[in-house]
This record gives C-alpha cells, structure tokens and sequence, in this order.
C-alpha cells in the first residue's frame, strides 16, 4: 500500500516539495520539506526538514528546468528514504477558472483546459503545469491531484464577482475570481479551534506575503477577496502594484510609449514595496533599513491593507475577528501593528506584548475586533485532498 505523498508547487524558478506520510489511524503527518531555487541558473538544493535526522541541508545544483529538478528532488528521496512510495502526487495549481471549483485527478482533458486559462496567469500557470507534464514522463502510473487557488472563492456572490464591465466581457470569463485559496481553505479549517463558535461570525484574513490578499469569510466561506481577474490586483505586493487606476496603464502606453512587455514586467516585477524603496520587496529588509523610502514602504503598504480590510467590513456589515497569516502577517510584528493602529476606529485594539509574541491572539481583551496569529499550512490542504482523491473509494 502506498501511503506517502508527494506535494509540489512549481514556481517560474523554483520547486517546492514535501511528502506527507499517514499514521496508523490514518493521519496525515509531513515529512521531508524543501525547495530547488534558481533553476536554469546556479541553483540551490534545501531541505529545511528531515525527519530521520542529518538537519537541515543546503547545496548547491545545476538543473536546467522542473523536470531535471524533480528528478534531483525524486533521486535525493529514493537515497534517503529507500522504502518510501508514493500513492499519489498533489500540486497547488493557481487558476482553476469557472469550471474547476474542488480539487481534481489529473488527466489530458484536465490539461488541455488549464492550458487555456494559461492567459488568465500567465506568472504561474505555465510552471504549475510545468510541474504536473515533468512527473508525468518520470512517473507515468502515478496518479496527480490539481489543487487551485481559485476554488475557495466559487463561493463568492455576484456582486462580488462582477467587473462593472459589458456584460458579454463577463460571459467570456473576464470577472473576479479570487487567489490564494489554498491558504484561506487551512484558515478556514482551523479556525475553530481558536475562535470557537466565532469561527462561524465575520472574519476577515489577511494573507501577507510575498503576494498578499484579503479575504472576507462568513460561515468560514468567501463573501469577498482583494485579487480579482488576476493575482496582480488588491493590496500592495513585494513587487506588485496592486490595485491601480485604469487610466495610468493607458497613460503609459500612449504617452511613455511602453510596450506590453515593459509594462508586464512594471506591474509585476519593479512595483509594489520594492518600487516605492527602490530598494528591496523584502519586509525584513525594509524594516531594518534607516531609508525613508522604505518606512514610505511599509507605511503604504500597512495603509492600502488597512483600507481594504475596512472595505471588506461592508461584504461582512461588521468585523467579529481579524487573522494575520503568510510570511509577513505570521512574523512581521511592526506591520501588524501599523495595520492595526490604521483601524483602531473599528475598535481594534492591540495587545502590543502579544503582538510582539507573534499571538496567537494580539488583541486586548476588551477589543471590539478580535485579531489572532495563525500559520497558514498550504501543503496540508493539498496533501488531504490529494489522499481523498486516490483512496479505494474514489479509485
């Protein structure tokens, strides 16, 4: 019986694994954990844990796409791990379109209709599936689960998805959909066991990392989210611009003359926190650096986030609780503050030790507005998905 799983997540330059294992009642329990960054230049190899011991590992590799990193990554386990075998792979897939709203088994007809919502991410989709045709040639009987950052926001009301646009642009796609589904599907799950019966009220949760979003849940289900058509849209991001006037795209194509392709790599690779510094996209860097460009940074950053989360209260008619998770939201204590400071009118009021302790709970006890400290655990939605798609029932 095979009981591990492979989990990946394939980005542009990068390939991100764990392997889930399942105990003996059938509880799924991570493994190994690690990435290949830099592929298709002087890359490096990390494993950031290793259970049967050895520590951490961090060596440098020479892979020149997925597939050559895959195999690094799949020949490192066999020499580790001797015994271990896979029952299945799952992968985090960013858009699943209209049509793909749970997690699915893999197939040609799978592919082909993601390869078309290819335009609609064009940063991650092609490497998602990069991901999924690399494992194929090198474990063809191994059945593939696709997980989307889309599909937790199907839930989304038509006020919510609609673009004030002509409505035939809608009928061809062209509507929010909403990102960084995975993530909010953990909060989703876990949140419960923090805030009890108020898991169920309005809860809004903060997504900051490298990308960020927001996403207003009632019910634990979407009610509203900050990205939208694409993940370029919301808050401000390490490197992307965020939500921005129309008008200014159309400013700089006829009036500075920039073709599509220098206006791509602007949105999305010179704005955001690293084009209001000029010198980093990094929070860590940023709160360390003296420039005021980069307090400019954070302090844009924690206003934009502020405004959205207050504009998320109308989808709620109220905030009951506020979740900081990801990257920054998780250890980024200086911007948790700077947010919550911007919505002390809501009656939000911060705990300034427990925030300095990364929470759980950052609120005082007589805050209107509860916030709370939670690791998100992407992997784990996919690695139970992926184990509920290849069990005897579903075979």
């Amino acid at each position: 019986m095979h009981t591990a799983l492979l989990i990946l997540n394939a980005g542009s330059s990068s390939l991100k694994f764990a392997v889930y294992q399942a105990d003996a009642a059938g509880s799924l329990q991570a493994g190994y954990r690690g990435v290949i960054e830099e592929i298709g230049r002087n890359g490096r190899f990390q494993v950031f844990h290793a259970p049967d011991a050895g520590g951490p590992i961090d060596q440098a590799v020479s892979v020149a796409n997925h597939e050559q990193a895959l195999k690094q990554v799949l020949d490192w386990l066999e020499t580790r791990h001797p015994g271990l075998a896979f029952r299945a792979a799952g992968h985090r897939v960013v858009h699943g379109g209209a049509d793909y709203i749970l997690p699915v088994r893999v197939d040609a007809a799978v592919m082909a209709d993601l390869e078309k919502l290819i335009p609609l991410s064009p940063l991650h989709q092609p490497h998602n599936l990069a991901g999924i045709r690399a494992l194929a040639r090198l474990r063809p009987d191994l059945p593939q689960v696709a997980c989307f950052d889309t599909a937790f926001h199907h839930t989304l009301p038509p006020l919510a998805r609609h673009f004030a646009l002509p409505r035939e642009l809608g009928e061809r796609g062209i509507r929010r959909y909403g990102f960084h589904g995975l993530s909010y599907e953990h909060i989703a799950s876990v949140l419960p066991d923090y805030l009890g019966t108020a898991a169920e009220g309005r809860v809004v949760v903060a997504h900051l990392g490298n990308g960020a979003s927001l996403c207003a849940m009632r019910g634990r289900c979407s009610v509203e989210t900050s990205m939208s058509f694409t993940p370029l849209d919301g808050i401000p991001m390490a490197s992307r611009c965020g939500a921005l006037d129309p008008g200014v795209l159309l400013y700089l194509l006829r009036e500075e003359g920039m073709s599509l392709e220098q206006l791509d790599d602007l949105l999305h690779r010179r704005s955001g926190l690293l084009g209001v510094s000029g010198t980093s996209g990094d929070v860590r860097t940023l709160l360390e650096s003296s420039h005021p460009h980069a307090a400019e940074a954070l302090d844009l950053f924690a206003y934009r986030t502020s405004q959205a989360i207050a504009g998320h209260a109308v989808a709620l008619e109220g905030i009951d609780a506020l979740v900081f998770t990801a990257g920054i939201g998780e250890h980024a204590a200086a911007v948790r503050a700077a947010i919550c400071r911007h919505l002390a009118w809501l009656g939000l009021t911060l705990d300034e030790d427990a925030n300095q302790r990364h929470g759980p709970c950052i609120s005082h006890p007589h805050s209107r507005i509860a916030a709370w400290v939670i690791p998100t655990n992407e992997e784990k939605v996919i690695a139970r998905h992926a184990w509920a798609l290849t069990g005897p029932a579903s075979l």
